[in-house]
């Protein structure tokens, strides 16, 4: 028997649900790309940036997905062979430093959990070895979607200080710009990039960049620049610059929407949202993990995200229950990834989510639970119920 007709919910980490206020702010005709509404849109959006990465530094948009991002921080601040450290605490920063490889930086791995966030002191002890500063540039997510891990990005700015290091920090919010506080200059970041599909609510195909005075000066000796990343001339005088050649018209009509719908909520009552959702789903894997075949990934509780939890299996197929929830009742959860593959599922309560959602998918797992045979300890669900209704 099928449950799934009706209204079907994506519950993955990315790409995320869509308003359809931004769907319908992509349905018009293109426009002239060097004058009048399009310019409007651009100086919003670059201003809106501003806002959501807490920065007075500058802001890019790149036609890219957010590995697009990763090459636009690294090209434009970087010099062959520069030495960066990387910040391992899941897939992603990983990921980057790969990136960082094929542009022909000298990659060097801290090496982390899967389960845990990274540690200030272990970086802190590693910068203090590097007494001739040959590190120019430390690259850290703050949550990252494979593990569901979130990193304490300002712990980790003290632990630089400590260090006395000159090192570029460098954040990738891929996955928690718009979900969770983030303060750019107050941490004393220096580069921070994201992505639409997650947190702001747009279909994949933008990426974002912001930097911060000491990324535009190493931006003046960086010798990997690429045409089409280069800040230079991003900041020219035509307004086709700022993209380097046709702006990705419809993509931006939608950003431009989805800064209104997150301004008009309010970033901080947004944070405050994803904040709740995020509790309440941890509430029900606490419950469920009592049965003795689930658990949750991450094991500090202080490092779980409040845009994506990824929970574990001990005895049970895990593709068994998202095929469950999806083709019985139209609930698609994420699988888990990298090393952790085929061994849990990924649940988001990221950008257009709400209550009804979250408790509609909490449900159709503790259904397939049921269903399925996996143990797991009753009452998930009403956790998570108990929980908000206490919180509201």
């Amino acid at each position: 028997m099928s449950l799934r007709n009706g209204k079907e919910f994506l519950m993955i980490p990315g790409p995320t649900n869509v308003p359809e206020e931004v769907l319908r702010a992509m349905h018009k005709p293109a426009v002239d790309i060097y004058e009048g509404p399009l310019l409007e849109t651009t100086e919003f959006c670059l201003k809106g940036l501003k806002r959501l990465f807490r920065t007075e530094g500058k802001t890019y948009i790149y036609a890219a997905n957010g590995h697009g991002a990763w090459d636009a921080a690294l090209c434009n601040t970087l010099s062959r062979d520069d030495k960066i450290l990387v910040l391992e605490s899941g897939r992603f920063a990983v990921g980057w430093g790969e990136a960082a490889r094929v542009a022909g930086l000298d990659v060097e791995v801290l090496s982390g959990s899967w389960e845990r966030g990274v540690d200030p002191a272990k970086l802190e002890e590693r910068l203090k070895l590097d007494t001739a500063h040959e590190i120019a540039a430390i690259l850290v997510v703050q949550v990252d979607t494979a593990s569901g891990v979130w990193n304490d990005i300002a712990a980790l700015r003290k632990a630089i200080d400590a260090a006395r290091h000159p090192a570029l920090f460098m954040v990738d919010t891929i996955a928690s710009l718009g979900c969770m506080p983030f303060e750019m200059d107050a941490w004393g970041v220096d580069v921070a990039l994201t992505g639409s599909q997650k947190g702001l609510m747009c279909p994949p195909g933008l990426s974002f960049v912001a930097a911060g005075p000491r990324a535009d000066k190493a931006h003046e000796k960086a010798d990997l620049r690429t045409n089409y990343t280069d800040w230079t001339f991003r900041q020219g005088p035509e307004h086709y610059q700022k993209y380097c050649g046709t702006p990705p018209e419809h993509l931006l009509f939608a950003f431009h929407k989805a800064l209104e719908l997150i301004f008009e909520e309010g970033i901080e009552k947004v944070w405050h949202r994803h904040a709740l959702l995020g509790e309440a789903t941890r509430r029900a894997i606490a419950t469920w993990s009592q049965g003795g075949s689930v658990r949750f990934n991450i094991e500090d509780p202080h490092a779980r995200s409040n845009s994506v939890s990824v929970v574990r299996f001990e005895d049970a197929e895990a593709g068994d229950l998202r095929t469950f929830t999806k083709e019985v009742c139209g609930v698609t959860v994420g699988g888990t990834i990298g090393e952790l593959s085929g061994k849990g599922i990924r649940i988001a309560h990221m950008g257009h989510v709400n209550a009804v959602m979250l408790f509609g998918t909490l449900a159709a797992i503790e259904l397939g639970f049921d269903k399925l045979g996996i143990r797991h300890g009753k009452g998930g669900v009403q956790a998570a119920i108990d929980y908000l209704a206490e919180a509201l």
